[in-house]
């Protein structure tokens, strides 16, 4: 079991925590008379982010962005624990199939911090064996998959996303990419479409086996 993995995104594919951030952002944002929407949120999801800072605030220089950005990411995580957020639905009982054929892994490429809230938030620390984000590491989406698949000596994986960044991400890594066509992405000609995360464990043994 332990050299084949299952390996995830995290918005968009896991959990809706789209409306949680947009709120949280926009009270660390109000000094500067700035309100987003789960939409805003959503249209920039499975971005690096100083890529989200640069498409959300724009006419801001460099330094203005990471300053707001780090407010932002702090109020961020604050909030989460406080409300949590939206599993997407059959969740646990997705991830409990799966974990007793293969290794469960999140890449993601969120800020340090983030990936630990979620697990935390909704009690599924039991199901995954490794987590790595662009926070932590610095590194692109891809470089982290190939990490995590080195480092835990998987011989073959596939990728669950909802973004062409993970479509693009899963390529570099030598990966297929399941399309979370549920989440918040749209792709052009993905290796397989996921319509619900209830048939991922049907599909992961047609791809990756027994």
């Amino acid at each position: 079991m332990g050299k084949k993995a299952v390996l995830f995104d995290l918005d968009g594919t896991l959990w809706d925590a789209s409306r949680e951030v947009a709120l949280s952002w926009s009270e660390a944002l109000k000094p500067f008379g700035i309100t987003l929407t789960a939409q805003n949120v959503q249209s920039v999801m499975g971005k690096t982010l100083s890529e989200i800072a640069s498409l959300l605030f724009p006419r801001l220089g460099e330094d203005e962005q990471g300053k707001i950005l780090e407010k932002c990411s702090v109020r961020e995580l604050a909030y989460l624990r406080d409300h949590g957020a939206s599993p997407f639905p059959a969740l646990r009982e997705t991830l409990d199939h799966l974990s007793q054929r293969y290794a469960l892994c999140i890449i993601s490429n969120c800020q340090e911090g983030y990936i630990e809230t979620f697990l935390d938030c909704c009690d599924l620390w039991p199901y995954f064996t490794d987590t790595e984000n662009a926070g932590r590491t610095g590194r692109t989406k891809g470089e982290n998959i190939r990490m995590v698949m080195e480092r835990n000596g998987f011989e073959t994986a596939l990728y669950v996303g909802d973004t062409a960044k993970d479509q693009e991400a899963a390529a570099f890594a030598g990966l297929p990419f399941l399309h979370a066509a549920y989440g918040f992405g749209r792709v052009e000609h993905p290796d397989y479409v996921l319509p619900s995360l209830a048939q991922l464990p049907e599909l992961a043994r047609s791809i990756l086996g027994e």
